[in-house]
């Protein structure tokens, strides 16, 4: 339905221009102004303290006076700034790229992911083939170290060196065994050693140091003589084994002279004397000049000096025979010839000569 004109008060703001107002003076009480317009109801006369009913906000709109101030312009809102309307081709083509773009970003983060997962699933077994390929580099290193060393000439034998002999001329050990020089020190024939060296009765034993890059050390242990037996108008002197060490026309200083009555060097009776001597101290030692046995359980010592002798019996017990023979001499005076009878340890016995 239509509405009825004149209730329309947003057009009527806009069309009608307000009358002006002035001011009352107080001295006047009343208004000056301009005669009310034909046809309009007559204002009512304003006191200091009236105030003006304001319009509807909606009919607040700025508004200036014209240069001649007659009338109110109306400024008309200042329009917006519309955006131009893309154009539906060149968005459709800026989508598709985006398309694209946004393709291709999926299918890169899709292979990442793959790739960290396979890289997760196969770590257990690439951790395996790195400790395999470790271990194999290591065998590898190692084996060609042992190649080098076997079969390198940068390591082989140009020299020999002979420690430990006293008896045994070192020059005649190395001319014996020279015949390997030029060999590398991991192929030295051990056995071929043991051979040459066996030539020499004196070495009792030996043990071969390899020097890298180019010696070779023998460390000879010499046998050591424990008596001297006599044989026809000369000595032998021989070891705890009967190795004869040395072969001489006079006695041999510093080792007791073995007496073996109807024995030699392979009876039982060697064998008792020699473990009677390994068992004294060395002190004892050192004194006894001669040992006479005739079977294995009549062995006696004589010591040098006064002559004083020790009945020992068989070898059985020779440690606490020789324990108790040391207290035994420690008490008595070496000058006196005295016999000491240690057959039976435990009651052992002291008797003049």
């Amino acid at each position: 339905m239509k509405r009825p004109e004149g209730f329309d008060s947003s057009a009527a703001a806009r069309q009608v221009p307000p009358a002006p107002v002035t001011s009352a003076s107080p001295e006047e009480g009343g208004l000056s102004g301009s005669a009310t317009p034909k046809g309009a109801k007559p204002a009512k006369s304003l006191s200091a303290k009236s105030t003006l009913r304001r319009l509807p906000a909606r009919s607040q709109q700025p508004a200036d006076r014209d240069s001649a101030g007659d009338a109110p312009v109306v400024v008309p809102k200042r329009a917006t700034k519309s955006r131009p309307v893309s154009n539906p081709v060149e968005s459709a083509a800026d989508a598709a790229k985006r398309a694209r773009r946004e393709a291709r970003r999926a299918t890169r983060a899709r292979r990442r992911f793959e790739k960290s997962e396979v890289r997760r699933f196969t770590r257990r077994a690439r951790h395996r083939r790195v400790a395999w390929l470790a271990a194999g580099g290591t065998v590898a290193v190692f084996a060609a170290l042992i190649a080098v060393a076997v079969f390198s000439p940068l390591l082989s034998l140009d020299k020999i060196e002979v420690t430990g002999t006293s008896r045994i001329d070192p020059a005649a050990v190395v001319d014996s065994v020279d015949g390997q020089m030029g060999t590398p020190l991991a192929l030295v024939d051990l056995d071929r050693l043991t051979r040459e060296l066996g030539e020499f009765p004196l070495i009792r034993s030996y043990v071969t140091e390899m020097v890298p890059p180019h010696t070779m050390v023998i460390h000879i242990t010499e046998r050591q003589p424990v008596g001297a037996i006599i044989v026809g108008d000369g000595y032998r002197l021989v070891d705890p084994a009967g190795v004869v060490v040395e072969k001489s026309d006079t006695r041999p200083p510093g080792v007791p002279l073995l007496e073996l009555v109807g024995a030699d060097e392979d009876s039982t009776t060697f064998d008792s004397v020699v473990e009677v001597l390994l068992a004294l101290p060395p002190e004892v030692l050192a004194t006894v000049d001669s040992v006479t046995a005739s079977t294995m359980d009549d062995v006696t010592l004589v010591f040098g000096g006064v002559g004083q002798r020790v009945v020992w019996g068989s070898a059985d017990r020779s440690e606490l025979k020789a324990r108790v023979l040391e207290k035994l001499i420690a008490n008595q005076d070496p000058a006196i010839a005295v016999e000491y009878d240690v057959t039976a340890p435990l009651s052992a016995v002291v008797r003049p000569l």
